[in-house]
This record gives C-alpha cells, sequence and structure tokens, in this order.
C-alpha cells in the first residue's frame, strides 16, 4: 500500500519517512544496512561544483555597479514595461523601476533560498534512507551558500531585501512545515526548483551586471542536482502510483502553479515600488490585467527561459501533468511542444559550462582536492 495513515506516500524504499520527532526509528540497528545507491553520483560530484561566495576568486560582490545609469538586464525582460507602464516612465523613471523589480526579484530568490535551505534540512529529519539522507544534507550545505550569495548580492546592490511576498510566503511555509516528503519533493525540488532554474538562466542571458551573470551561473552548477533529486523520485514514484494518490498530487501541483502564476509579481504586492516612480499601484494593475491577456502570457511563454515554461515542462517530464490537466496548462503554452521536447532543461548548458570552470579552478587551487587528482 503506497499511502500511509500519516500521509506519506511511498513506493519507492529510498524515500521512506519518519516523523521528525522518531529519533528512535533512526538508530535503530538494522537501518544501518540499508542504504539506496541512487543519489551516490550526485553525492560525489558535490566536489565538483564546489564554490565559496566568501572568496573573491570565484565571486566578488564588490565589483561596482551603477544602479541610477544602467539597466540591471535587460529592460525588455520586465513585464511591466510591457504595459501601458511603459508611455507613463521617462527613460530615467524606467532604469529605476527595472531595477527595482530586479531587487524584488532577487529578495524572492533569497528567501526562495532560505526556504530550500529549510526544507532541505527538515528532509535530512525525516528520510530514513542512509542515501537519501546523506544527499539531503549535501543539498543543504549547497542551499546554504545560496543564501549566503544572495544575502551578499543583495546587500552589495540594494543594502537588504524586500520582505518576502505572501504568495511566496505562504507556499514556502507550507512546504517547510510539511511531513509529507512528496509534497516537499515537489512543491521545491520540482516546482520552486523549476521556477529557479528559468530566473537563473534568465539573469545570466539576459543580466547587465557581470556580478549577477557570474552569481547565476554558480547557482546553477549546484541547482541543476537538486532538480535531479525531485526528477528522480518522480521516475520512481508517480508512474507506480495508484490513481487515486497521482490525481491527488495533480491537482495540487496545479493549485500551486496558478497561484505562482497570478500572484508571485502582482502588481499589489509590490505597492511600494510603484510609488517610487510615481504610479498607483490599482492604475498599474489595471494596466497589467488589460496587457496581459492569454494570448499575451502564451506568446511570453514562448521564451524558452519564461520561468512558467520551465515549470510547466518540469511536471511534464515528472509524469504530473496528464491528459487530466494537460487542458488547463495548454491555455498559455504549446503542450506538444513541451512532451515532444528532451528530458534536458533550459540552463543545463549554463550548469556545465560552469562546472568545467569551477573543475579547472578548484584543480589549480588544489592538484589533490577529492575527484581532482592530478593528471
Amino acid at each position: 500500500m503506497a499511502q500511509m495513515k500519516d500521509g506519506n506516500i511511498t513506493v519507492d524504499p529510498a524515500y521512506d519517512a519518519v516523523d521528525p520527532s522518531d529519533f528512535a526509528t533512526m538508530i535503530e540497528v538494522d537501518r544501518y544496512g540499508k542504504r539506496t545507491t541512487a543519489f551516490d553520483k550526485m553525492i560525489s560530484a558535490t566536489h565538483d561544483h564546489f564554490w565559496d561566495p566568501l572568496d573573491k576568486k570565484y565571486i566578488d560582490f564588490d565589483t561596482p555597479f551603477d544602479l541610477e545609469k544602467e539597466y540591471i538586464i535587460d529592460p525588455d525582460q520586465d513585464v511591466d514595461l510591457a504595459t501601458a507602464v511603459n508611455d507613463k516612465l521617462d527613460e530615467k523613471q524606467k532604469i529605476k523601476l527595472v531595477n527595482l523589480n530586479a531587487w524584488w526579484g532577487m529578495s524572492s530568490i533569497l528567501h526562495g533560498e532560505q526556504g530550500a535551505l529549510s526544507l532541505s534540512a527538515s528532509l535530512v529529519h525525516i528520510l530514513k534512507d542512509q542515501g537519501a539522507a546523506e544527499y539531503a544534507a549535501n543539498q543543504t550545505r549547497e542551499e546554504a551558500r545560496h543564501v549566503t550569495a544572495y544575502a551578499m548580492y543583495v546587500q552589495s546592490r540594494w543594502g537588504k531585501p524586500f520582505p518576502c511576498g505572501p504568495a511566496l510566503q505562504n507556499l514556502l511555509t507550507e512546504l517547510v512545515g510539511s511531513k509529507l516528503v512528496w509534497k516537499k519533493l515537489v512543491g521545491m525540488q520540482m516546482m520552486i526548483e523549476g521556477l529557479a532554474m528559468g530566473a537563473f538562466a534568465t539573469n545570466y542571458k539576459y543580466g547587465r551586471d557581470p556580478v549577477l551573470v557570474k552569481l547565476s551561473q554558480l547557482v546553477m552548477t549546484d541547482e541543476a542536482f537538486h532538480h535531479k533529486f525531485g526528477k528522480i523520485w518522480a521516475d520512481r514514484t508517480v508512474p507506480n502510483l495508484p490513481e487515486e494518490e497521482r490525481v491527488q498530487i495533480e491537482d495540487w501541483a496545479w493549485q500551486v502553479f496558478e497561484v505562482l502564476l497570478f500572484n508571485l509579481a502582482s502588481p499589489e504586492q509590490k505597492k511600494g515600488i510603484y510609488a517610487q516612480v510615481g504610479l498607483e499601484w490599482e492604475w498599474v494593475q489595471g494596466a497589467f490585467v488589460e496587457a496581459m491577456t492569454d494570448t499575451n502570457i502564451r506568446e511570453r511563454m514562448q521564451e524558452r527561459n519564461n520561468i512558467f515554461r520551465v515549470l510547466i515542462k518540469t511536471l511534464v517530464k515528472a509524469h504530473i501533468i496528464t491528459d487530466r490537466t494537460a487542458g488547463n496548462y495548454a491555455a498559455f503554452i504549446d503542450m506538444k511542444e513541451l512532451y515532444s521536447e528532451s528530458d534536458r532543461m533550459v540552463g543545463d548548458d549554463i550548469a556545465e559550462e560552469g562546472i568545467e570552470f569551477l573543475k579547472k579552478l578548484n584543480r589549480l587551487e588544489n592538484p589533490m582536492m577529492p575527484g581532482q587528482a592530478a593528471e
């Protein structure tokens, strides 16, 4: 029987879980003789993508950037400027708005990384398999450096982050606090990480701040592995679920998608930003509703780096979107196109290039580093 009385859905023993207060089970002698090998390659590869946000040879957050004169990211990527807002502002105000939106976006990423850190740590407490727990501990370490890195980046450019938006905060709170492994993995390792990979790829491709570009690639070298952890769960679990449990996961994923699509960066959540360029948020919301028709949303989602396109593809490749709900997503994207694509995700090439850079840099610094033996 897949679904346990505590609500956990377990098909593969690698994802067996216990209550976080049940430490007695974690020290049962027979547990130490059981360890999946499913994550060994990812655990071993951590040496290949090691980097330190506190070490300037990897990234220098002291590199200056003039936020008053330069766009931190290509303004064509700013959704607000695709509405009537564009006609209301002069060039200086546009630069200010784009960079304020970037501040909001980087703050949201920082809060998301903290959510991923806390969630990964919570998985260590509940995953019974030693290999799965070790991978979660590994990811916890990597998420911790992301929190440090984005905190340093936001501080270097703006001083401190914006508060977390209500939609994102509510979702992160639900995921971190949940005792359900499937909800943590679908919600964070696939949906939030899917959004993040799209955002990182966009910032890497369209960023005009060299520090943002470098930061995006360094983080992607880690996140590509985090995404795979959730994908392994999906491949081993979802196709083998009873219909009722698969539907439960599929419907929950659609609900989360809707919340994120319509609320993640809505004008109401960014009232203070618009006030700084002389706009009322209610007017901006009206302009947003007028411009962001289903047709326009669909056009924007054709961009391979679009965060919601990446998210939908993640769910497709994880078998979490079926004919039952495909029509919901088809209102925004060509589902046939996604089904025909390979499993490679946006950002995989960027991450792989970053890993090669890190391997060479780390080998130069420490020729005998594990996994970097002198050739």
